[in-house]
């Protein structure tokens, strides 16, 4: 019996059908064997967690874990920690910057652009259904092997499916979800930045205020002695030289009032652009009165880590990258392609919806570039580029997380050391200046010493101020390197100096 599947003219048999369909599957997965594979991110990004903070005392040790998702940044309650300072402007204008800040609204922008791409990318594994009509003049049209031109009139409905066999859709769809948990995450982690400004603004904004009235209480003493200076000199009791030395204070002290002035401008537009709002009309909440200083406490290393909305959304850039590789792999493999038509078609326009003029068809396809020049394989090592920098910017957001909470620790216990200091160094000048003022109004001490008693008083309780200033700066620095919230230990209130 002769076998016809060699014969030129024979039609294959099933089983070389079969092998025909097999070789390029075959191919593929040889091809395949020889990718790069993907980089496995370390736990934590391959930085050792420490037990506690160096500069946050005593905390409880943290428990070995593996490599985990952090839940997304959506999921964290952050809480409305500015309320820790129990002062109702300061609360006032986080709300009006978290409606009207621009940074927000453009990491928002940003967010629904990649969700409306994780929409994009969930469609493409769905059947496709679309409509087509037309009309072609072609040889062979009215007629199988007329060399005669004809017209074709085709109207109908469309449908294809791309099989997701070797999981090129599932991951492209991956990417994209990963893609916009990231992007919730840095919108968050905006909010977050954005909270924080308003208030250290706010605040340093009211310090500059306190220090102004500081400045104003002290150029009205010696305006004070300025007065009985000159009536001593009228008088023949003081030369000359003694109320040109006054009059350079009260001209040297008005000159940092109107420099404090110029600061409390430039702090009052900055937050009015932080709240949305145009400066020249912006107006500032009156103040309830000095805000209180909550105490932070910041927990153990590892909540970090889960609770910062940038770590979060550097280790979802990492898995998004991985995806993405997986995505440039699978183009070794074949793509097959489901489609169908169904309507009708005629040379006859007239006769084109016709119920003989009906015709459909469907048809699978398998395609496969065999030589592409490396294309591919260039691909795949861009694709693990990126993923190598995704990790290596995840390592330096954890290494970054954790300096920032060690300095903000590390700032408030020596500030704290440095209030106390202070506020004794504020009663001493204090008690110096009300006695060098009795003295020299009784005539027992000389104009300079009197001068050198203010300008100590005052130098020292304008430290003292700058001094609780930083305190408020590094508190809310404090928050926001944990993450905006921490956890379910209740913030202390420190006592006022």
């Amino acid at each position: 019996m002769t076998d016809n599947a060699n014969h030129p003219g024979a039609v294959p048999t099933p089983s070389a059908r079969r092998r025909s369909l097999l070789g390029p599957l075959a191919a593929a997965l040889v091809l395949a064997g020889c990718m790069t594979q993907p980089v496995v991110p370390a736990p934590h990004a391959g930085v050792p967690v420490p037990e506690a903070f160096s500069a946050g005392g005593t905390q409880a040790a943290v428990p070995p874990a593996p490599w985990t998702v952090a839940p997304p940044a959506e999921a964290q309650p952050r809480g409305e920690w500015w309320l820790g300072f129990q002062d109702p402007a300061l609360a006032e204008l986080v709300q009006r910057a978290g409606s009207a800040n621009t940074s927000i609204q453009q990491a928002a922008g940003r967010l629904a652009e990649a969700r409306s791409l994780l929409r994009s990318a969930d469609a493409a594994r769905s059947v496709q259904v679309g409509a087509s009509a037309g009309v072609t003049r072609q040889a062979g049209a009215a007629t199988t092997g007329s060399a005669t031109p004809a017209t074709l009139g085709t109207a109908g409905l469309n449908v294809s499916y791309e099989l997701d066999l070797f999981g090129k859709l599932s991951q492209t769809s991956d990417a994209a979800r990963l893609d916009a948990d990231a992007r919730a995450a840095l919108l968050q982690s905006t909010r977050l930045m954005v909270q924080a400004d308003v208030a250290q603004t706010y605040l340093q904004l009211r310090a500059a205020q306190t220090e102004l009235q500081l400045v104003n209480e002290s150029l009205a003493a010696y305006q004070d002695t300025l007065r009985l200076t000159q009536r001593r000199q009228q008088a023949g009791d003081v030369a000359e030289l003694d109320v040109a030395r006054v009059q350079t204070e009260v001209a040297a002290t008005e000159s940092e009032a109107l420099a404090l002035q110029r600061q409390q401008a430039l702090l009052a537009n900055a937050l009015a652009v932080l709240v949305g709002e145009v400066p020249g009309s912006f107006a500032l909440p009156a103040p309830a009165g000095d805000a209180a200083l909550p105490i932070i406490p910041p927990g153990v290393p590892g909540t970090v880590l889960a609770r910062r909305p940038d770590v979060s959304a550097a280790q979802t850039a990492v898995m998004a990258a991985q995806a993405r590789v997986g995505v440039a792999q699978t183009a070794w493999f074949p793509a097959i392609t489901l489609t169908g038509n169904a309507g009708h078609a005629s040379p006859e326009l007239g006769d084109l919806f016709k119920w003989s003029a009906r015709a459909w068809g469907v048809s699978a396809l398998l395609s496969l570039p065999l030589w592409d020049g490396g294309q591919r394989d260039a691909q795949v090592q861009g694709a693990n580029a990126r993923l190598e920098q995704a990790l290596a910017s995840h390592r330096e957001q954890v290494l970054t997380a954790f300096r920032e909470v060690e300095d903000q620790l590390a700032s408030l216990r020596w500030l704290s050391g440095q209030a106390e200091a202070q506020g004794r160094a504020v009663t001493a000048a204090r008690r110096a200046t009300q006695l060098s003022d009795t003295r020299y109004r009784n005539g027992l001490v000389s104009q300079l010493e009197l001068l050198d008693a203010r300008r100590s008083e005052l130098r020292n309780r304008r430290q003292a101020l700058q001094v609780r200033t930083a305190q408020y700066t590094a508190t809310v620095g404090l928050i926001r390197a944990l993450g905006g919230d921490w956890g379910d230990a209740a913030p202390r209130v420190a006592a006022a100096p």
